[in-house]
């Protein structure tokens, strides 16, 4: 449940004209965002983008798995759009804590990467749509705007380049032997999460990305080991069935995302 939802939802407010490969600026209190894109769609149809989200000192936005109190970045696409589907890729967040809950989020400005398709190879597009997402500072604001813009209008624009080239750098690596999780248990209203660590100091942190109709409390680490951990998420409401948990874990400056299966 989105804490703030006494508070009307804000369409925000053209900042500067469109340029280069990307949307206009929209702004409003605690932040601005556009929607930029680089290069032309590869072999596969597939043109790399980001969504540029600029934060203000104490602002927040939210990852994939807001937890309890917020909403994903969203961004949907028109029919009338060249590219009919964009997926959003998310950074590693950070734990946020505030007078109302604890949650997954981003405490400064970032880019989260796109992924635009279907393109026709070596070409882009007039790219159409609207984007949601929630800002925070002591209460959260959710923002809104449509945008329209040609991805193909500058394509080899440097700098789009650096800001889609740097957004995916930043993405977690694959999980994989000596740095994933290993074991998922369900024990009644709980569970239970081994991991393996690569030799990193500092204390490990998880993140978990629920399927729809599925809810987690924030993952707790319960112990710590040489090249181990065990963590425990509360079971607030989930399906009976087996289902598929999308997670990243964090240690020191490194991070892995990867799926695993929940009995």
């Amino acid at each position: 449940m989105f804490y703030a939802l006494a508070i009307p939802v804000f369409a925000l407010t053209l900042a500067t004209p469109a340029g280069a490969a990307s949307s206009q600026w929209f702004e409003s209190d605690g932040g601005a965002v556009r929607i930029v894109t680089s290069g032309l769609a590869d072999e596969e149809g597939r043109l790399r983008g980001a969504l540029e989200i600029k934060l203000e000192p104490g602002w927040k936005t939210y990852w994939r798995d807001p937890g309890e109190a917020g909403v994903p970045p969203q961004i949907e696409l028109s029919p009338s759009s060249d590219i009919r589907h964009a997926e959003i890729l998310f950074p590693p967040p950070k734990r946020i804590t505030d007078p109302y809950a604890t949650w997954a989020g981003y405490p400064q400005s970032v880019a989260l990467p796109v992924v635009f398709g279907p393109a026709t190879p070596g070409a882009a597009g007039i790219i159409e749509g609207s984007m949601f997402l929630g800002i925070c500072e002591t209460i959260c604001i959710p923002f809104e705007a449509s945008f329209s813009f040609d991805a193909g209008a500058d394509p080899d624009n440097a700098a789009d380049g650096i800001v889609v080239t740097a957004a995916f750098a930043a993405l977690p690596d694959d999980a994989g032997p000596g740095f994933e999780l290993t074991r998922v248990l369900r024990q009644g209203s709980r569970l239970l999460l081994d991991a393996d660590l690569p030799p990193e100091a500092g204390e490990p942190v998880l993140f978990l990305d629920a399927p729809e109709g599925m809810r987690l409390a924030t993952p707790a680490l319960e112990e710590r080991e040489n090249g181990t951990a065990a963590f425990v998420a509360e079971i607030l409401d989930a399906p009976d069935e087996a289902v598929e948990l999308h997670y990243t874990l964090v240690l020191g400056g490194k991070a892995v995302s990867g799926t695993v299966a929940m009995p």
